[in-house]
């Protein structure tokens, strides 16, 4: 078991489920340095432990209300745009460790998801939202421009024009808008948000992890690959996913007629 009593939180059980926790209730969780070095923090340590899920929640009444505005106030200048710069390569390389890895991420929001927050919900894989969240892009409200991917991901969910009707007009979205345009994957009963992300991240723990980092990898390749070398890189993977433990396992059990456990089966290299 492990924990990190700082911004972000961070619990490893011993199957491989790792929880990671935003720590700034009190402040709807926004971003400050310390918030954005502790997810990066928390990401090193998912890539490095034998990690198979991870679960993302913020604690309080909203999940993240963005960047900590109150702290970049008390700055300007050139020592503004270094600590905005700090704040974002923390931020930016947490994402990108989360992404590279083969765990699934799972995030549960509630409340107002506002600017870098909803770069967080976009990022994970299962998004789980309380009928009752809202999110906002903010960033063009207050002058700003868009981080935490969400310039990146927004086009790829909802699609470029609606992504823009979005950063530009600040509209708030309600969560059943939020799931009809493809933000988040599911929406819950806010008393049962907290339950059903458990589950999903559970499910997915005892899942075959290795195939879940080549579906992640196959997925965000084929955004931006042509037809003919993703279908040749499709191939590839399938045939060595096949002759893999986690393959044989999954076949055995399909024909055996059995539940396949995967959990037992080493997915590090």
């Amino acid at each position: 078991m492990r924990s990190d009593p700082t911004r972000v939180g961070i619990e490893i059980d011993d199957d491989g489920l790792a929880r990671v926790t935003l720590r700034r209730g009190e402040a709807g969780n926004a971003i400050d340095l310390d918030m954005a070095r502790g997810l990066l923090d928390a990401a090193r340590v998912c890539a490095q432990e034998a990690v198979r899920a991870v679960l993302l929640t913020g604690e309080g009444k909203s999940f993240c209300v963005g960047g900590d505005l109150r702290e970049f106030s008390r700055l300007s200048g050139e020592t503004l745009e270094k600590h905005l710069t700090a704040v974002t390569d923390a931020l930016h390389d947490a994402l990108r460790t989360f992404a590279e890895g083969d765990a699934p991420v799972v995030a549960a929001v509630q409340g107002a998801v506002a600017g870098a927050g909803i770069g967080l919900a976009a990022a994970a894989d299962v998004t789980l939202a309380d009928a009752d969240a809202s999110f906002t892009a903010a960033y063009t409200g207050i002058g700003y421009s868009p981080d935490a991917g969400v310039s990146w991901f927004l086009p790829r969910l909802v699609g470029p024009k609606r992504a823009l009707d979005l950063l530009l007009t600040n509209r708030r979205v309600p969560a059943a808008e939020a799931e009809a345009i493809g933000l988040v994957s599911r929406v819950v009963a806010p008393d049962r948000l907290a339950a059903e992300a458990a589950r999903t991240a559970e499910a997915l723990r005892r899942g075959p992890t290795t195939a879940f980092g080549v579906t992640r990898r196959l997925v965000a390749a084929g955004l931006t690959s042509d037809l003919g070398p993703h279908l040749d890189q499709e191939a590839r993977a399938l045939a060595a996913a096949a002759a893999s433990d986690t393959g044989r396992e999954g076949v055995a059990a399909f024909l055996g007629k059995r539940a396949p456990d995967f959990q037992h089966l080493s997915f590090r290299t």
